[in-house]
């Protein structure tokens, strides 16, 4: 890592203390650091479970609602779990779907990271509520993870749920679910019928798991007829990817997808292309595809890295589970959940989340390479971009003209898409935010980068490692407040509006009204719109979404 990624009075020893602080309260999860006659005991479906109480909130941690995917489930749908006759201990997350470890992303988020075992035995969530069989019907409010469709997993330290059951009084689940080759390997042209589903299981595990909690949820204190999806960054793009599913068409009620979205998704061509070069890479011919059930997963795993660009995960546009236009939000939005309302939005400066992005003084003649390389646009395109920023944002520098440029193509212009096409429906609300609140963490430098406000969402910054993303300042409680309670009330009323914030209205075409999250919260119409506009084109002209 460059220098210019390090802060003064803050190193890797002290996040790597950090995240043992995180891993000694985890280990309080342990079987034995409580009497079991204190442990919260709940009925599910298939058995009891055990789990633990703290500071009045019961959390239940690695339940099972799906059998593993190993050996012949691998590739198919999620099955459900063997029933148990006894107490389940119920008290450590489970294990992380099949992954490569991350890399490429900021510090702040790496220590943060789940570092359980990896298992194909990994359709487990968890659960945090401050109420047993007591019939309150709290909203119940299903988180999927980060990274995008090929890493991660809902045991982050970071998406902790204490805080929103027993300050907000929602029920938070957070999932596992199959990852990359496992979860999204298109192989019904190869494989035939057996394998009509396999490039889609990733998203049939997250239906399975809002299946559980429609059948099991009542037992702790949640309303399965109220049921938000939230995510960030990959679950971001998977809730918005659920919205044109069929299969989960009334299990959830509302979405929030943070700093995430899905337009388009690979196509049965590109998905068998892709299929055939892990196949290749494992020393498989097209016609053996049965054998791939029974390779170790962790030769799968290891696969995946030769393959760089080419292995590309997400859901497939397989003409079974996701059967609209080119994908969830193109060419228009999903008409199956016209009906259902939505948060979305981005943060200022994304891009800084990736240790590839430049964080010291850049000069002119690098400003426009890196513009140029990281866009794939022309001189005059280049030269338009700048213009248009650096008059939307005259104090910014080169290397902060460029964050944003690169953050606006990756994200927020895309955000803006969704929202419109969304709105074009005209059946349920969407709501556009922008999180602006930097982070002083870098001397500042990352600006307000991916992930950012997460800490603010689930009201954790004073969770073990979320101060190294958020910094330590008593500013930031007030605006986690604001939107801790702005997220839970979508989620129990299907509108976010709340005390202590404007009047934040729904996003249209001729009232493009996005709230601006900082220390002073405010809504704008429209902000940078030449900018906008002149990403989308960019878009439209490479193909990365239709006109």
């Amino acid at each position: 890592m460059t220098d210019g990624k390090k802060t003064k009075g803050f190193n890797r020893r002290q996040m790597l203390a950090a995240a043992s602080v995180a891993a000694a309260g985890l280990a309080l999860d342990a079987p034995g650091a409580m009497a079991a006659s204190a442990a919260p005991v709940a009925n599910t479906r298939y058995g009891k479970i055990r789990g633990r109480a703290d500071g009045g909130v019961k959390i239940f941690k690695g339940v099972p609602y799906g059998a593993s995917t190993a050996g012949a489930n691998r590739f198919m749908p999620p099955q459900p779990p063997a029933p148990w006759n006894d107490v389940r201990d119920t008290t450590m997350f489970g294990n992380r779907a099949p992954q490569t470890d991350a890399t490429g992303f900021m510090e702040e988020e790496v220590v943060a990271l789940d570092r359980t075992a990896q298992s194909e035995d990994c359709l487990r969530l968890n659960i945090w509520t401050t109420g047993l069989k007591d019939d309150k019907k709290r909203p119940v409010m299903l988180w999927c993870h980060g990274g995008g469709f090929t890493g991660g997993s809902g045991g982050n330290v970071r998406y902790d749920g204490a805080m929103l059951a027993k300050k907000h009084g929602v029920v938070l689940v957070t999932i596992n679910h199959r990852l990359n080759a496992l979860g999204f390997l298109y192989l019904a042209k190869l494989g035939g019928e057996k394998y009509a589903d396999s490039g889609n299981v990733g998203m049939l595990d997250i239906f399975a798991a809002l299946n559980w909690v429609k059948d099991n949820i009542t037992e702790f204190g949640g309303d399965p007829g109220n049921v938000t999806i939230f995510g960030q960054s990959g679950g971001g793009s998977k809730v918005t990817t659920a919205m044109a599913m069929p299969q989960a068409v009334g299990r959830f009620h509302r979405v929030i997808a943070e700093s995430g979205v899905s337009l388009k998704a690979i196509t049965r061509d590109e998905g068998t292309e892709i299929a055939g070069k892990i196949m290749a890479q494992l020393g498989l011919q097209p016609n053996q595809v049965d054998q791939l059930q029974q390779v170790p997963f962790q030769q799968i795993i290891a696969a995946l890295g030769p393959m760089g660009p080419a292995g590309r995960f997400g859901p497939v546009l397989d003409g079974r589970n996701l059967v609209s236009g080119n994908g969830p939000f193109d060419p228009v939005a999903p008409s199956i959940s016209a009906k259902v309302p939505m948060i979305l939005g981005s943060t200022l400066t994304e891009i800084t989340f990736l240790n590839s992005t430049p964080l010291d003084p850049i000069d002119d003649a690098a400003l426009r390479t890196d513009i140029k390389r990281g866009l794939r646009v022309d001189d005059a395109q280049t030269e338009k971009l700048i213009a248009l920023y650096k008059k939307d944002f005259p104090q910014a520098d080169n290397v902060r003209l460029f964050q944003l440029i690169a953050t606006d193509n990756w994200l927020t212009a895309n955000v803006a898409l969704v929202a419109e096409r969304k709105a074009a429906l005209g059946q349920a609300p969407a709501y556009v935010y922008h999180f602006e609140k930097p982070t002083p963490v870098h001397d500042g430098k990352l600006g307000v980068p991916h992930t950012l406000e997460v800490s603010y969402v689930f009201d954790n910054l004073d969770g073990p490692t979320d101060d190294l993303v958020t910094g330590k300042g008593k500013d930031r409680y007030p605006l986690a407040d604001k939107m801790s309670r702005a997220w839970t009330n979508f989620a129990r009323t299907g509108n976010p509006n709340v005390s202590g914030l404007p009047t934040w209205r729904p996003y249209a075409a001729s009232d493009r009204a996005v709230m601006i999250f900082n220390d002073q919260c405010k809504l704008v119409v429209d902000p940078h719109a030449e900018a906008r506009l002149a990403i989308t084109d960019i878009h439209v002209r490479q193909g990365q979404t239709s006109s």
